[in-house]
């Protein structure tokens, strides 16, 4: 809830330091960090990896990035929440290629959003690729702050200082415009209602649409959309018994439905939708089904206040949707977990089972290892799919259940509309909400205050813990730095395609029973029900380390279809990832992976470059990189390189099973051609992907950490 703390409480927007003016920054270390530049400031999430740099006094070094302007025109449709206005912007941002850059919005269509559309706008840049979208401090944005608790002085000289340095914009204004590396333009008019899903954030689907989309996704071949159902099984229907009685699964039906924190909880408008939706559901006599996974857990204690002080909480709690806890949940796989029974039937059935959340991320298998299609939706049509119990429904024609009275209840009966969520906005999240929230702020937290610590300046490890544990990233250094070292005789210890997402790379979710962390947890002493999370072991790295690449829906082109598998080629046996690591760790052997396009797609998680630091990897050979992962890489001392244009492991014949040696010249330089050999006798060149000097530095001495350890010696 750290970005939503920013919005609400620390935000200056413009800092008064001894008379002294300024404009108000942040660098963070949560992917949503992106959030606060709906309200003007300019702010974008870096990793740990980072961060562990600067707390040791190293600065954030960025490549000064292309701008882009993204022009809004037009005005939106009334069913249109600003979570369609969000997925259409992704998709289209992604299409146009923004990765690494930053895009600021303009044109009159800007003066429509509230600032609660603007935060969720920016809050989605991890799934655009950008490194942050900006949003210019307009009069929007001082009503804004009016309301949430500036007082009238600080406004003033706020608002005259943004005038004298030209940073308040009037989007009515084009004169005002600035010019920019690109233009992309987008009509707020041509959007409607969307979800998005049900594999990819980027990929949108009409709701008007949505019976049709995901039929066809069932006929697919297998991949980025499709699940390749055979016709005669796109109707099995597998009876299942929950708590005495009896229903009925098939393709598409709902088992998650989960309102959570990382997206929208920041714009009252949808929040109080989705409750307004549960208030006329409830009223008409529509329930959700029993075995339906349902949560909310906002993104702060103030939107659990304005859903009490509206009266719909109650509502939503009767549909199930009861508040879980503040931060991430379902979105990374930390949810209850499914009952047994419906586990079972899905997996006995192999049936498409359906997610339907209200983040930002919906990457396969990353909600339950058993539900394969994953959709993102506004809180409203979250409440509606958890009603109808499928993903299967047209909206248009097909009722989302029938009253005690036997009426059929459609999704327009009981859609809020805009001057009913208006009306509850004024009444309910009103300025008295901020000052409650900042006065609890101010006061702190009486338990959390009273907790024991240590009054060590170093940390005193418990080596008993098998939550935090001192890592081992330290264990070979060096006080002077290596010459850059020759990668020789290298195996490939995965050989992957394309948009190989974060989520693929580093542990996320809850633990498999079956797998190498879980093992190690097991020879621990633990039982099954302590495993918890990945997330929540992050401090430990024996357990991230086993669960490097360890997610379900990997393909790796060893193994020919999805799963954390690979194969040790000394002896020719199929592994887990981290056990085949291991072996060639004790033959010291060095590893390399192969790669498609956007190596490392998804949130900037440090764990994805310090997991295959520690498995052994010492190169990716990638056709291109998601810039944020790439820097990661470098950080940990993984050499990222990129095949020529037009080229790939396909263009070359390579086939994984190689040994590739590198030669690493003593002068580095970005862009620097290397020659890759292998044993059977090829020879191509690569382009050694460092974007400075400084991530030469980095890299030379092994790494962000290495480096400032040995500054500090």
């Amino acid at each position: 809830m750290a970005h939503q703390v920013n919005l609400e409480y620390l935000s200056r927007v413009v800092f008064d330091v001894k008379d002294f003016l300024y404009p108000d920054s942040v660098v963070g270390t949560d992917s949503h960090t992106t959030m606060v530049n709906g309200l003007g400031i300019l702010g974008w999430g870096v990793g740990g990896i980072e961060t562990e740099a600067v707390m040791l006094g190293l600065p954030v070094a960025l490549t000064l990035p292309e701008v882009v302007g993204c022009q809004l025109t037009g005005s939106a449709s009334p069913l249109a929440t600003s979570i369609d206005v969000v997925l259409s912007i992704t998709k289209q941002l992604r299409q146009a290629g923004v990765s690494g850059k930053f895009v600021e919005f303009f044109g009159p269509g800007v003066s429509q959003l509230s600032i609660g559309d603007r935060t969720t706008i920016a809050n989605m840049c991890p799934e655009y690729g950008a490194i942050l979208s900006f949003f210019p401090i307009d009069n929007v944005t001082l009503k804004h702050l009016k309301h949430t608790g500036f007082d009238e002085t600080r406004l003033k000289l706020m608002e005259t200082y943004l005038k004298t340095v030209k940073l308040l914009r009037s989007y009515e204004l084009s004169t005002e415009e600035p010019e920019y590396s690109q233009v992309i333009c987008i009509n707020l008019g041509s959007i409607m209602p969307y979800v998005s899903g049900p594999k990819r954030a980027q990929d949108r689907v009409a709701v008007t649409n949505m019976k049709s989309d995901f039929q066809a996704c069932l006929n697919e071949k297998a991949g980025f959309k499709g699940f390749q159902i055979p016709a005669e099984r796109q109707r099995d229907v597998v009876p299942v018994e929950y708590e005495g009685n009896e229903y009925k699964l098939a393709h598409g039906s709902v088992v998650i439905a989960a309102v959570i924190s990382c997206t929208n909880n920041c714009n009252p408008s949808v929040m109080l939708g989705a409750g307004l939706l549960a208030k006329k559901a409830i009223e008409a006599g529509l329930t959700v089904k029993p075995y339906i996974r349902t949560s909310l857990s906002p993104g702060s204690g103030m939107v659990t206040h304005y859903l009490t002080s509206s009266g719909v909480l109650p509502y939503l709690n009767k549909l199930g949707f009861e508040v879980v806890g503040y931060g991430c949940s379902t979105c990374v796989g930390n949810t209850a977990p499914l009952p047994e029974t419906i586990q079972n039937a899905i997996v006995q059935g192999d049936l498409v089972a359906c997610g339907v959340l209200s983040g930002n991320k919906n990457f396969e298998g990353r909600l339950c290892s058993c539900i394969c299609a994953n959709y993102l939706a506004s809180p409203p049509l979250v409440v509606a799919y958890a009603i109808a119990g499928t993903v299967n429904i047209d909206f248009q024609t097909e009722p989302l259940g029938v009253s005690p009275d036997g009426k059929r209840i459609f999704l327009h009966d009981i859609w809020p509309t805009r001057e009913e969520l208006q009306q509850v906005e004024e009444e309910f999240v009103i300025s008295s909400m901020f000052k409650e929230l900042k006065g609890k702020m101010e006061k702190g937290n009486k338990r959390w205050n009273s907790l024991e610590a240590p009054e060590s300046v170093l940390f005193t490890w418990d080596w008993k813990s098998t939550y935090i544990r001192c890592p081992s990233f330290f264990d070979k250094l060096t006080k002077d730095p290596l010459p850059p070292q020759c990668i020789e005789n290298a195996h490939v210890l995965l050989f992957l395609g394309d948009s190989v997402t974060t989520d693929h790379i580093s542990p996320a979710g809850s633990i498999a029973r079956g797998s190498a962390a879980a093992r190690y947890l097991t020879n621990k002493g633990l039982t099954p029900r302590e495993f918890n999370s990945y997330g929540a072991r992050r401090g430990n790295d024996a357990v991230m380390t086993r669960g490097t690449f360890a997610n379900i829906k990997l393909f790796n082109k060893f193994i020919g279809k999805p799963a954390p598998k690979t194969i040790h080629f000394p002896t020719g046996q199929t592994l887990d990832v981290f056990d085949a690591a291991e072996l060639y760790r004790k033959e010291n052997i060095p590893l390399i992976i192969l790669a498609g396009k956007k190596y490392g797609l998804g949130s900037s998680r440090d764990w994805a470059a310090k997991g295959p630091f520690l498995l052994g990897v010492k190169a990716v050979i990638a056709e291109s990189y998601e810039k944020i992962h790439k820097s990661h890489l470098i950080g940990m001392g993984i050499a990222p390189l990129q095949f020529l244009p037009e080229e790939n492991a396909t263009f070359w014949g390579l086939t994984g099973k190689e040994q590739f040696s590198i030669s690493f010249p003593h002068e580095l330089s970005p862009g620097i051609s290397l020659d890759v050999k292998t044993n059977t006798g090829k020879v191509f060149h690569v382009v050694a992907a460092f974007d400075s000097d400084m991530d030469i530095t980095l890299y030379k001495h092994g790494g962000i950490l290495n480096y400032m350890v040995r500054r500090l010696l």
